[in-house]
């Protein structure tokens, strides 16, 4: 019995990533200051979770409460099985939706990187023939043709976030003339640990990704015939997240231009090409249909654009 507990602990510690469990942390500790300052029990219940909600919605966006308490339930429900049925009661969910109408600000969103963003990268930094400018070229272009999350293709700065489970391996690779692919490893929306083949397509332009991809493993393996990873920086380090969206600002200096630039860009730039929702969903491993947030074009203006109504 001791070994099945042991194994079940295991387990149940591998059912989120290492920065959804920080972050789950984060806001179970924000509850529970929150029923110790005002001296509320800690019990799940319709009347603490509301009022949780209005005293949270004084200092964060009410759009991130909601995650707050996805986070809180996820840490209670082994002691508070009803917690989630809490979550769902009438009065939790009126209380959270009358304080996002009462606090709604303006939405603030990423802008989308775009083929002329990706070709003005790739004009200014090409013909350096550095290292990590084609390191960081291929990883920009690989990223958006594949609606990559930034998360998914470097290294986190936190240090007890990072762990190797998520870093693509160069032994996946597979090139040819027309494509390369590679496995991107488990991650949240992985369900069964398989990991996701991610294929990137050639191109007429000048900026093909292929090609860059074929360059950047010519330098990376002369380098470092016997590392693991995929992506190295010249000094054999992981990239890190602070590291790209250094050099990506270096060049593209726009403060709405981030690492989810990437991915909606990318889902912009397919909806563009007249590629299907459903297309759209499976190439960006969405599970629902949240994907559509992402497209940054008005649909009037999208079909305009598909069916030749924008030359009118």
């Amino acid at each position: 019995m001791d070994r099945l507990l042991h194994e079940r602990f295991i387990a149940l510690g591998f059912t989120l990533a290492r920065s959804t469990c920080s972050s789950y942390d984060s806001t179970l500790a924000s509850y529970l200051e929150f029923c110790r300052l005002h001296q509320l029990p800690i019990t799940p219940s319709p009347d603490t979770f509301s009022f949780y909600i209005v005293w949270l919605s004084s200092y964060i966006l009410p759009s991130s409460v909601d995650s707050y308490l996805s986070g809180i339930c996820s840490k209670m429900e082994d002691e508070f099985p009803d917690a989630r049925h809490v979550r769902k009661s009438r009065l939790v969910q009126r209380t959270l939706a009358g304080c996002k109408r009462r606090h709604q600000q303006p939405v603030n969103r990423r802008e989308p990187l775009s083929h002329t963003d990706l070709l003005t990268l790739y004009d200014a930094l090409n013909l350096s023939g550095a290292y990590d400018d084609i390191l960081f070229l291929t990883m920009i272009h690989v990223g958006f043709a594949t609606l990559q999350r930034l998360g998914e293709l470097v290294w986190p700065d936190a240090v007890h976030l990072q762990s190797y489970s998520s870093v693509s391996m160069r032994h996946t690779v597979c090139v040819s003339d027309t494509c390369i692919s590679y496995t991107l490893p488990s991650s949240n929306t992985d369900r069964f640990g398989h990991g996701m083949e991610l294929l990137v397509q050639a191109s007429t332009s000048r900026n093909n990704c292929v090609a860059l991809f074929t360059q950047y493993l010519g330098a990376r393996d002369a380098l470092f015939p016997s590392h693991p990873a995929l992506w190295l920086k010249c000094n054999g380090e992981l990239p890190t997240r602070s590291w790209f969206l250094r050099r990506l600002r270096s060049i593209l200096p726009s403060p709405n231009l981030g690492g989810h630039s990437m991915r909606v860009g990318g889902a912009t730039a397919l909806a563009l090409a007249g590629s299907t929702p459903q297309m759209i969903q499976a190439a960006g491993r969405w599970s629902s249909d949240e994907f559509q947030k992402y497209i940054r074009v008005h649909p009037f203006l999208l079909q305009a654009l598909l069916h030749g109504g924008g030359a009118a």
